[in-house]
Protein backbone atom coordinates (compact mmCIF):
# COMPACT_ATOMS: atom_id res chain seq x y z
CA UNK A 1 0.00 0.00 0.00
CA UNK A 2 0.98 3.29 -0.97
CA UNK A 3 0.88 6.25 0.84
CA UNK A 4 1.38 9.56 -0.30
CA UNK A 5 2.28 12.52 2.33
CA UNK A 6 1.62 16.45 1.51
CA UNK A 7 4.49 18.51 2.65
CA UNK A 8 4.20 22.31 2.29
CA UNK A 9 7.24 24.12 4.14
CA UNK A 10 9.10 27.34 2.50
CA UNK A 11 12.23 26.05 3.62
CA UNK A 12 13.98 23.26 1.05
CA UNK A 13 15.98 21.84 3.79
CA UNK A 14 13.00 21.04 6.11
CA UNK A 15 11.55 19.33 2.68
CA UNK A 16 14.65 17.47 2.18
CA UNK A 17 14.32 16.52 5.38
CA UNK A 18 11.29 15.39 5.78
CA UNK A 19 11.52 13.74 2.64
CA UNK A 20 14.72 11.40 4.14
CA UNK A 21 12.97 11.01 7.06
CA UNK A 22 9.93 8.86 5.93
CA UNK A 23 9.37 5.06 6.41
CA UNK A 24 8.78 2.84 3.41
CA UNK A 25 5.51 3.11 2.17
CA UNK A 26 5.41 6.34 1.90
CA UNK A 27 5.65 9.23 -0.90
CA UNK A 28 6.59 12.93 -0.43
CA UNK A 29 4.96 15.38 -2.55
CA UNK A 30 6.20 18.49 -1.53
CA UNK A 31 5.39 22.52 -2.14
CA UNK A 32 7.53 25.18 -0.95
CA UNK A 33 4.32 27.45 -2.23
CA UNK A 34 0.72 26.53 -0.48
CA UNK A 35 -0.81 27.89 -4.20
CA UNK A 36 1.12 24.92 -6.22
CA UNK A 37 -1.12 22.47 -3.91
CA UNK A 38 -3.15 20.30 -5.85
CA UNK A 39 -6.08 20.77 -3.61
CA UNK A 40 -8.22 18.00 -5.50
CA UNK A 41 -5.63 15.19 -5.43
CA UNK A 42 -5.92 12.76 -1.91
CA UNK A 43 -3.69 12.54 0.40
CA UNK A 44 -2.83 10.47 3.54
CA UNK A 45 -1.12 12.98 5.56
CA UNK A 46 -0.33 16.44 5.53
CA UNK A 47 2.92 18.42 7.08
CA UNK A 48 2.16 22.51 7.05
CA UNK A 49 4.15 24.98 8.17
CA UNK A 50 2.71 27.58 10.34
CA UNK A 51 5.01 30.47 9.26
CA UNK A 52 4.78 29.90 5.20
CA UNK A 53 6.30 33.25 4.59
CA UNK A 54 8.96 32.82 7.02
CA UNK A 55 7.56 35.37 8.94
CA UNK A 56 6.77 34.28 12.64
CA UNK A 57 4.10 37.29 13.24
CA UNK A 58 2.42 35.89 10.52
CA UNK A 59 0.65 32.49 10.68
CA UNK A 60 -0.32 31.90 7.33
CA UNK A 61 0.24 28.33 7.66
CA UNK A 62 -3.03 28.28 9.31
CA UNK A 63 -5.01 29.50 6.75
CA UNK A 64 -3.73 26.83 4.68
CA UNK A 65 -4.92 24.43 6.64
CA UNK A 66 -8.11 25.65 6.95
CA UNK A 67 -8.78 25.39 3.65
CA UNK A 68 -6.95 22.06 3.09
CA UNK A 69 -9.58 20.97 5.87
CA UNK A 70 -12.61 22.14 4.47
CA UNK A 71 -11.37 20.31 1.03
CA UNK A 72 -10.26 17.15 2.93
CA UNK A 73 -12.50 16.80 6.53
CA UNK A 74 -10.83 13.77 7.29
CA UNK A 75 -7.43 14.30 6.18
CA UNK A 76 -4.99 14.32 9.32
CA UNK A 77 -2.77 17.59 9.18
CA UNK A 78 0.28 18.00 11.28
CA UNK A 79 1.15 21.74 11.85
CA UNK A 80 5.00 22.04 12.19
CA UNK A 81 6.71 24.72 13.71
CA UNK A 82 9.54 26.19 15.65
CA UNK A 83 7.71 28.42 17.51
CA UNK A 84 6.38 27.00 20.65
CA UNK A 85 4.43 30.17 21.18
CA UNK A 86 0.98 28.85 23.39
CA UNK A 87 -1.36 31.44 20.84
CA UNK A 88 0.18 29.79 17.18
CA UNK A 89 0.13 25.90 18.79
CA UNK A 90 -3.47 26.93 19.57
CA UNK A 91 -4.20 28.67 15.85
CA UNK A 92 -2.69 25.46 14.35
CA UNK A 93 -5.29 23.55 16.39
CA UNK A 94 -8.15 25.50 15.68
CA UNK A 95 -7.62 25.55 11.44
CA UNK A 96 -7.89 21.69 12.21
CA UNK A 97 -4.51 20.16 12.86
CA UNK A 98 -4.53 17.28 15.15
CA UNK A 99 -0.90 17.43 16.27
CA UNK A 100 1.52 20.18 16.65
CA UNK A 101 5.37 19.25 15.77
CA UNK A 102 8.55 21.35 16.93
CA UNK A 103 11.64 21.82 14.68
CA UNK A 104 13.72 20.36 14.35
CA UNK A 105 11.93 17.59 13.53
CA UNK A 106 13.08 13.73 14.83
CA UNK A 107 13.19 11.48 12.98
CA UNK A 108 11.67 8.46 15.05
CA UNK A 109 8.77 10.84 16.19
CA UNK A 110 7.97 11.23 12.70
CA UNK A 111 8.35 7.50 11.44
CA UNK A 112 6.37 6.65 14.95
CA UNK A 113 3.51 9.28 13.73
CA UNK A 114 3.04 7.63 9.79
CA UNK A 115 3.32 4.11 11.45
CA UNK A 116 -0.30 4.99 13.62
CA UNK A 117 -1.76 6.73 10.17
CA UNK A 118 -0.48 3.58 7.63
CA UNK A 119 -2.12 1.61 10.37
CA UNK A 120 -5.02 3.27 10.09
CA UNK A 121 -5.43 2.95 6.68
CA UNK A 122 -4.53 -0.18 6.50
CA UNK A 123 -7.63 -1.05 8.93
CA UNK A 124 -9.91 0.80 7.29
CA UNK A 125 -9.22 -1.00 3.76
CA UNK A 126 -9.83 -4.18 5.98
CA UNK A 127 -12.91 -2.92 7.36
CA UNK A 128 -14.75 -1.81 3.97
CA UNK A 129 -13.34 -4.99 2.29
CA UNK A 130 -16.28 -7.72 3.11
CA UNK A 131 -14.70 -10.82 1.54
CA UNK A 132 -14.38 -14.60 2.46
CA UNK A 133 -11.06 -13.77 3.52
CA UNK A 134 -11.60 -11.27 5.88
CA UNK A 135 -12.10 -13.32 8.92
CA UNK A 136 -11.46 -10.48 11.14
CA UNK A 137 -15.11 -9.09 11.38
CA UNK A 138 -13.81 -5.74 11.68
CA UNK A 139 -16.65 -4.30 9.82
CA UNK A 140 -18.07 -0.53 9.83
CA UNK A 141 -18.32 2.93 9.12
CA UNK A 142 -20.33 4.47 12.11
CA UNK A 143 -17.70 7.92 13.52
CA UNK A 144 -17.43 5.87 16.71
CA UNK A 145 -16.53 2.83 14.76
CA UNK A 146 -14.00 4.97 12.95
CA UNK A 147 -12.60 6.66 16.38
CA UNK A 148 -11.85 3.21 17.52
CA UNK A 149 -10.38 2.20 14.68
CA UNK A 150 -7.57 4.98 15.22
CA UNK A 151 -7.40 4.20 18.44
CA UNK A 152 -6.27 1.01 17.74
CA UNK A 153 -4.05 2.39 15.19
CA UNK A 154 -1.95 4.84 17.59
CA UNK A 155 -1.51 1.92 19.78
CA UNK A 156 -0.76 -0.89 17.36
CA UNK A 157 3.36 -0.56 17.95
CA UNK A 158 3.25 1.05 21.34
CA UNK A 159 4.75 -1.10 24.18
CA UNK A 160 1.95 -2.56 26.79
CA UNK A 161 0.20 -2.97 28.82
CA UNK A 162 -2.82 -2.19 26.89
CA UNK A 163 -6.66 -2.59 28.31
CA UNK A 164 -9.69 -3.49 26.12
CA UNK A 165 -13.00 -3.04 27.77
CA UNK A 166 -16.50 -3.82 26.48
CA UNK A 167 -19.88 -5.81 26.72
CA UNK A 168 -19.50 -9.43 25.54
CA UNK A 169 -19.88 -9.84 22.03
CA UNK A 170 -18.22 -6.51 21.03
CA UNK A 171 -15.35 -7.94 19.22
CA UNK A 172 -12.48 -7.72 22.41
CA UNK A 173 -10.31 -11.03 20.65
CA UNK A 174 -10.59 -9.21 17.41
CA UNK A 175 -9.32 -5.73 18.55
CA UNK A 176 -5.99 -7.62 20.15
CA UNK A 177 -5.33 -9.80 17.02
CA UNK A 178 -5.52 -6.13 15.54
CA UNK A 179 -2.73 -4.93 17.78
CA UNK A 180 -0.15 -6.69 16.79
CA UNK A 181 2.63 -5.30 15.69
CA UNK A 182 3.62 -7.89 13.29
CA UNK A 183 2.55 -11.06 12.16
CA UNK A 184 5.73 -12.73 12.32
CA UNK A 185 5.95 -12.34 16.45
CA UNK A 186 4.40 -15.08 18.68
CA UNK A 187 0.98 -14.15 19.60
CA UNK A 188 -0.37 -16.25 23.09
CA UNK A 189 -4.05 -16.36 23.92
CA UNK A 190 -5.35 -16.94 27.64
CA UNK A 191 -9.09 -16.95 28.75
CA UNK A 192 -8.38 -16.90 32.62
CA UNK A 193 -11.69 -17.91 33.05
CA UNK A 194 -10.59 -21.63 31.92
CA UNK A 195 -7.97 -21.51 33.89
CA UNK A 196 -8.29 -23.40 37.45
CA UNK A 197 -6.74 -21.42 40.38
CA UNK A 198 -4.37 -24.33 41.22
CA UNK A 199 -2.89 -23.78 37.65
CA UNK A 200 -2.80 -20.59 37.35
CA UNK A 201 1.53 -19.96 38.16
CA UNK A 202 2.39 -22.96 36.24
CA UNK A 203 0.20 -22.13 33.44
CA UNK A 204 1.60 -18.57 32.87
CA UNK A 205 5.08 -18.86 34.36
CA UNK A 206 5.87 -22.33 33.83
CA UNK A 207 7.59 -25.48 36.18
CA UNK A 208 10.54 -27.37 36.61
CA UNK A 209 10.05 -31.39 36.68
CA UNK A 210 9.30 -32.48 40.21
CA UNK A 211 8.00 -29.07 41.26
CA UNK A 212 4.59 -30.79 42.65
CA UNK A 213 2.72 -33.49 42.16
CA UNK A 214 2.59 -34.48 38.07
CA UNK A 215 5.20 -31.99 37.21
CA UNK A 216 6.84 -35.03 35.22
CA UNK A 217 8.81 -32.94 32.80
CA UNK A 218 9.82 -28.76 32.57
CA UNK A 219 7.05 -26.86 31.11
CA UNK A 220 7.42 -23.51 29.40
CA UNK A 221 4.45 -21.02 30.66
CA UNK A 222 2.60 -18.74 28.28
CA UNK A 223 4.28 -15.93 28.88
CA UNK A 224 7.73 -17.46 28.03
CA UNK A 225 6.11 -18.38 24.98
CA UNK A 226 5.04 -15.16 24.06
CA UNK A 227 8.85 -13.61 24.60
CA UNK A 228 9.24 -11.09 21.88
CA UNK A 229 5.77 -11.06 20.74
CA UNK A 230 2.07 -10.03 22.47
CA UNK A 231 -0.07 -12.74 25.22
CA UNK A 232 -3.41 -11.46 25.17
CA UNK A 233 -5.16 -12.46 28.43
CA UNK A 234 -8.89 -12.38 28.51
CA UNK A 235 -11.65 -12.18 31.31
CA UNK A 236 -8.88 -10.56 33.39
CA UNK A 237 -11.43 -10.12 36.02
CA UNK A 238 -11.99 -13.63 36.60
CA UNK A 239 -8.45 -14.24 38.16
CA UNK A 240 -8.26 -14.70 41.59
CA UNK A 241 -6.56 -12.38 43.81
CA UNK A 242 -3.96 -14.54 45.21
CA UNK A 243 -2.98 -14.27 41.85
CA UNK A 244 -3.04 -10.83 40.46
CA UNK A 245 -0.19 -9.73 42.49
CA UNK A 246 2.07 -12.19 40.52
CA UNK A 247 0.51 -10.81 37.89
CA UNK A 248 1.26 -7.34 39.25
CA UNK A 249 4.89 -8.28 39.67
CA UNK A 250 5.36 -10.04 36.39
CA UNK A 251 4.30 -6.64 34.64
CA UNK A 252 6.86 -4.38 36.91
CA UNK A 253 9.46 -6.72 36.39
CA UNK A 254 9.35 -8.40 32.91
CA UNK A 255 10.72 -11.35 34.47
CA UNK A 256 9.33 -14.81 35.30
CA UNK A 257 10.34 -17.56 37.59
CA UNK A 258 9.06 -21.01 36.91
CA UNK A 259 7.56 -22.86 39.76
CA UNK A 260 10.14 -24.58 41.87
CA UNK A 261 13.23 -22.96 40.25
CA UNK A 262 15.66 -20.07 41.54
CA UNK A 263 16.67 -18.81 38.40
CA UNK A 264 14.53 -15.57 36.72
CA UNK A 265 14.19 -15.52 33.39
CA UNK A 266 13.72 -12.16 31.33
CA UNK A 267 11.00 -11.75 28.90
CA UNK A 268 10.32 -9.00 26.38
CA UNK A 269 6.70 -9.67 25.93
CA UNK A 270 3.39 -7.03 25.53
CA UNK A 271 0.42 -7.79 27.27
CA UNK A 272 -2.96 -7.10 25.99
CA UNK A 273 -5.49 -7.56 28.61
CA UNK A 274 -9.32 -7.64 28.12
CA UNK A 275 -12.53 -7.61 30.44
CA UNK A 276 -16.20 -7.52 30.21
CA UNK A 277 -16.41 -5.96 33.59
CA UNK A 278 -16.11 -2.62 35.54
CA UNK A 279 -12.99 -3.04 36.94
CA UNK A 280 -13.16 -0.29 39.21
CA UNK A 281 -16.52 -1.27 40.25
CA UNK A 282 -14.93 -4.37 41.03
CA UNK A 283 -11.89 -2.37 43.21
CA UNK A 284 -14.50 -1.10 45.45
CA UNK A 285 -15.69 -4.15 46.18
CA UNK A 286 -12.10 -5.69 46.64
CA UNK A 287 -12.57 -8.17 44.38
CA UNK A 288 -9.76 -6.70 41.91
CA UNK A 289 -6.23 -5.47 43.29
CA UNK A 290 -6.02 -1.44 42.76
CA UNK A 291 -2.62 -1.52 42.02
CA UNK A 292 -3.12 -3.79 39.57
CA UNK A 293 -5.81 -1.87 37.62
CA UNK A 294 -3.49 0.98 37.83
CA UNK A 295 -0.75 -0.39 35.97
CA UNK A 296 -3.02 -2.50 33.49
CA UNK A 297 -5.35 0.80 33.11
CA UNK A 298 -3.18 3.74 31.16
CA UNK A 299 -3.65 2.66 27.72
CA UNK A 300 -6.96 1.37 26.81
CA UNK A 301 -9.58 0.73 24.08
CA UNK A 302 -13.54 1.10 24.94
CA UNK A 303 -15.30 -1.09 22.62
CA UNK A 304 -18.93 0.15 22.49
CA UNK A 305 -21.86 -1.80 22.26
CA UNK A 306 -24.10 -2.53 18.74
CA UNK A 307 -26.87 -0.56 19.57
CA UNK A 308 -24.69 2.60 19.70
CA UNK A 309 -23.23 2.15 16.42
CA UNK A 310 -26.57 0.68 13.97
CA UNK A 311 -25.17 2.54 11.01
CA UNK A 312 -22.45 -0.38 11.39
CA UNK A 313 -25.44 -3.04 10.86
CA UNK A 314 -25.61 -3.23 7.03
CA UNK A 315 -21.76 -3.81 6.45
CA UNK A 316 -21.86 -6.26 9.10
CA UNK A 317 -25.25 -8.29 8.15
CA UNK A 318 -23.72 -8.32 4.21
CA UNK A 319 -20.27 -9.54 5.40
CA UNK A 320 -21.40 -11.77 7.75
CA UNK A 321 -24.10 -13.54 4.82
CA UNK A 322 -21.05 -13.51 2.39
CA UNK A 323 -18.87 -15.35 4.29
CA UNK A 324 -21.83 -17.70 5.18
CA UNK A 325 -23.21 -18.01 1.33
CA UNK A 326 -22.83 -16.40 -1.80
CA UNK A 327 -26.54 -17.24 -2.47
CA UNK A 328 -28.66 -14.96 -0.24
CA UNK A 329 -29.22 -10.87 -0.10
CA UNK A 330 -30.89 -9.43 2.20
CA UNK A 331 -33.47 -6.83 1.99
CA UNK A 332 -33.82 -3.03 2.84
CA UNK A 333 -36.77 -3.51 5.23
CA UNK A 334 -35.25 -6.52 6.99
CA UNK A 335 -31.76 -4.46 7.75
CA UNK A 336 -34.35 -1.68 9.24
CA UNK A 337 -35.98 -3.83 11.42
CA UNK A 338 -32.46 -5.21 12.76
CA UNK A 339 -31.40 -1.98 13.58
CA UNK A 340 -34.51 -1.86 16.05
CA UNK A 341 -32.96 -4.84 18.08
CA UNK A 342 -31.17 -4.17 21.27
CA UNK A 343 -28.88 -6.68 20.54
CA UNK A 344 -27.46 -7.56 23.98
CA UNK A 345 -25.32 -9.75 23.02
CA UNK A 346 -23.55 -7.35 20.13
CA UNK A 347 -21.78 -8.11 17.04
CA UNK A 348 -21.37 -12.40 18.23
CA UNK A 349 -24.83 -12.70 18.24
CA UNK A 350 -26.16 -10.72 14.76
CA UNK A 351 -23.39 -13.46 13.19
CA UNK A 352 -25.51 -16.09 14.76
CA UNK A 353 -28.75 -14.75 13.83
CA UNK A 354 -27.76 -14.20 10.23
CA UNK A 355 -26.33 -17.95 10.16
CA UNK A 356 -30.11 -18.99 11.45
CA UNK A 357 -31.45 -17.29 8.85
CA UNK A 358 -30.01 -18.14 5.67
CA UNK A 359 -30.77 -21.71 6.37
CA UNK A 360 -34.26 -21.03 7.28
CA UNK A 361 -35.32 -18.27 4.39
CA UNK A 362 -37.00 -20.01 1.55
CA UNK A 363 -35.38 -17.39 -0.95
CA UNK A 364 -32.33 -16.12 -2.14
CA UNK A 365 -33.52 -12.53 -0.29
CA UNK A 366 -33.74 -12.53 3.02
CA UNK A 367 -37.16 -10.74 4.15
CA UNK A 368 -38.84 -9.06 6.91
CA UNK A 369 -40.78 -11.92 7.95
CA UNK A 370 -37.42 -13.99 7.58
CA UNK A 371 -35.90 -11.84 10.94
CA UNK A 372 -39.55 -10.32 12.75
CA UNK A 373 -40.30 -13.64 14.20
CA UNK A 374 -36.66 -13.62 15.77
CA UNK A 375 -35.99 -9.88 16.58
CA UNK A 376 -39.76 -9.95 18.82
CA UNK A 377 -39.15 -13.32 20.31
CA UNK A 378 -35.70 -12.69 21.78
CA UNK A 379 -36.57 -8.99 23.00
CA UNK A 380 -40.37 -7.75 22.61
CA UNK A 381 -39.92 -4.67 24.18
CA UNK A 382 -36.66 -4.40 26.50
CA UNK A 383 -38.99 -5.07 29.62
CA UNK A 384 -36.70 -4.85 32.56
CA UNK A 385 -37.00 -7.92 35.26
CA UNK A 386 -37.02 -5.00 38.06
CA UNK A 387 -40.40 -3.69 36.61
CA UNK A 388 -42.84 -2.90 39.13
CA UNK A 389 -45.89 -3.68 36.49
CA UNK A 390 -47.79 -5.98 37.49
CA UNK A 391 -47.33 -9.67 35.02
CA UNK A 392 -50.81 -8.32 33.56
CA UNK A 393 -49.70 -5.28 32.71
CA UNK A 394 -46.49 -6.61 31.30
CA UNK A 395 -48.02 -8.93 29.29
CA UNK A 396 -50.71 -6.30 27.97
CA UNK A 397 -47.33 -4.30 27.12
CA UNK A 398 -45.79 -7.01 25.19
CA UNK A 399 -49.17 -7.70 23.04
CA UNK A 400 -49.01 -4.05 22.13
CA UNK A 401 -45.17 -4.09 20.99
CA UNK A 402 -46.13 -6.90 19.04
CA UNK A 403 -49.25 -5.90 17.10
CA UNK A 404 -46.76 -2.35 16.34
CA UNK A 405 -44.79 -4.21 15.22
CA UNK A 406 -46.52 -6.64 12.77
CA UNK A 407 -48.62 -2.67 11.82
CA UNK A 408 -45.66 -0.88 10.91
CA UNK A 409 -43.49 -3.81 9.15
CA UNK A 410 -47.06 -5.30 6.89
CA UNK A 411 -49.27 -1.94 6.82
CA UNK A 412 -52.17 -4.38 5.83
CA UNK A 413 -54.42 -5.31 8.36
CA UNK A 414 -55.66 -8.76 6.39
CA UNK A 415 -51.55 -10.00 6.42
CA UNK A 416 -51.37 -9.28 9.77
CA UNK A 417 -54.07 -10.94 10.38
CA UNK A 418 -53.07 -13.89 8.98
CA UNK A 419 -49.46 -13.34 10.97
CA UNK A 420 -51.01 -12.93 14.10
CA UNK A 421 -53.37 -15.83 13.31
CA UNK A 422 -56.17 -14.04 14.98
CA UNK A 423 -59.73 -12.80 13.39
CA UNK A 424 -60.00 -8.97 11.87
CA UNK A 425 -62.65 -8.21 14.69
CA UNK A 426 -60.44 -9.41 17.39
CA UNK A 427 -57.33 -7.85 16.15
CA UNK A 428 -59.67 -4.31 15.69
CA UNK A 429 -60.81 -5.12 18.91
CA UNK A 430 -56.82 -5.17 20.68
CA UNK A 431 -55.64 -2.15 18.73
CA UNK A 432 -58.46 -0.13 19.91
CA UNK A 433 -58.29 -1.18 23.65
CA UNK A 434 -54.13 -0.76 23.62
CA UNK A 435 -54.59 2.51 21.86
CA UNK A 436 -52.53 1.70 19.02
CA UNK A 437 -52.24 4.42 16.06
CA UNK A 438 -52.34 3.29 12.72
CA UNK A 439 -53.34 3.57 9.12
CA UNK A 440 -54.45 0.90 6.74
CA UNK A 441 -53.05 -0.10 3.15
Amino acid sequence: MSLKLLVVDDDQLITATITEMIPEGWVAHCYNDPKLVPMDEIFHCAFIDMHLSNDLNIHDGSEFIKDLKEKHPKLEVLAISGDLNQKTMELALAAGATRYIAKPLSQKYISSVLKQIESYFLLLATSQRSSVSNKNDWIGQSPIFLKVTKQIAQLKHEPGPILIEGETGTGKEITARLLRSTESTPYIVINVAEVPESLFESEFFGHVKGSFTGANDNKMGLIEAADGGDLFIDEIEALPISAQVKLLRFLQEGEIRRVGSSETIKVNVRVIIATNKNLEEMVKKEEFREDLLWRINGKKITLPPLRDRIEDIEPLVKHFLKNITPFKSIAPESIELLKKHSWSGNIRELRRLCEKIVSLSPLPIIRPEDVESYVILSNPMDISTESDLSLQDQLANIEKSIIERKLQLHKNIDIVCEKLQVSRSNLYKKIKEHDIKWKNT
